[in-house]
Order: structure tokens, then sequence, then C-alpha cells
């Protein structure tokens, strides 16, 4: 059985991190929008501020000993409502079963969490099937021009504005 394991990352690491999220995620909004892959999607800035956030818990994940990807979370121990905000695989990771594993390890790290919250991109289809289907989130907004994220400075392109939050509720 294929082997799976997390190192958690620091301050010294999360230029690379950030780096290969941006690689990741740009090739889905470049396959979907028809924009060439060189493009630059994500601000630095937002990146940033979710790995430094003093609550977020940085990893690198590691499938047979080779660097499959990443994941940042955001962890309130006093309310136990926990975020993902960030998860990737690089592609050649893909389809093999791997993201439903990591996703139990994850909240078997987190035994404590009420309620597990994220986001993604209204385009994401695979990642909406796999979160609703596999993981067992629910849908509960969906965020676009007619409905504005108050927290998220709208931007022009509609894959940084049109997007779902999910929420799974682990405990009563």
């Amino acid at each position: 059985m294929t082997s799976i394991f997390f190192q958690a990352l620091a301050e010294p690491d999360f230029h690379d991190f950030r780096n290969e999220v941006k690689e990741v995620f740009s090739i889905a909004i470049a396959e979907h929008f028809g924009l060439s892959r060189d493009g630059n999607f994500f601000e630095d800035d937002d990146i940033d501020g979710m790995l430094r956030d003093p609550k977020s818990a940085v990893y690198a994940i590691y499938v047979d000993g080779r660097r499959a990807g990443g994941v940042a979370l955001h962890i309130d121990p006093e309310s136990l409502r926990n975020r993902m905000d960030l998860f990737y695989f690089y592609p050649g990771f893909h389809n093999q079963g791997l993201g439903g594993r990591v996703w139990k390890m994850i909240e078997e790290m987190y035994p404590e969490t009420v309620v597990w919250e994220l986001f993604t991109p209204y385009f994401e289809k695979r990642n909406i099937h796999f979160y609703v289907n596999k993981c067992g989130f629910r849908i509960v907004e969906f965020f676009c021009r007619h409905h504005a994220d108050p927290a998220v400075k709208q931007q022009p392109e509609p894959f940084h504005n049109e997007y779902f939050r999910f929420e799974k509720q682990m405990k009563v």
C-alpha cells in the first residue's frame, strides 16, 4: 500500500510552498479559461497571509517518500471551527485516490474539530465532486457578483470572485 506522511513546514519553507500553489492552481485556471499557464493568477500576499497566520498549520504531503503536494490549514482551538485554506497535489499524483486518504488523515490529526470549512472555485468540478461526494462536505454558500464575499476584494477575473463555501459538520 502507498505510504503517505506529512512534514510540517515553517516560515523558511513558505516561499517554495507559495510557488507550488501558484503553479498547480494556475494549470486548472489556464485550462478552463484558455489562458497561458505563465500568467500570475494569485497574489503572493494572499497566499502569504494564509501561511503566516498564527493559527496556520502548513504541511508538505509525501507519497512513498516523494513530495506530492501540500496543505495549509487554519486551526482555531477556541471555536474548533477549522478551515482548509489550500490543498493541492502535483498533476502526476491526481486520480490515484490519494486525496481521500489525505483528507481522512487530516480529520484524524484534528479530532476535536466541530466544523471543517473550505472554499473552491465554481469551475473546479473535480474538486466539487471530491469534497461533496467523497469527503462529505455540503455546499453552504455561493459567492458571485450578485452575492459577493465581504471579506474578499473583488477582482476583474471571475475565477477570483465565483466560488463555493463548503462545510462539514463533525460534532454537534
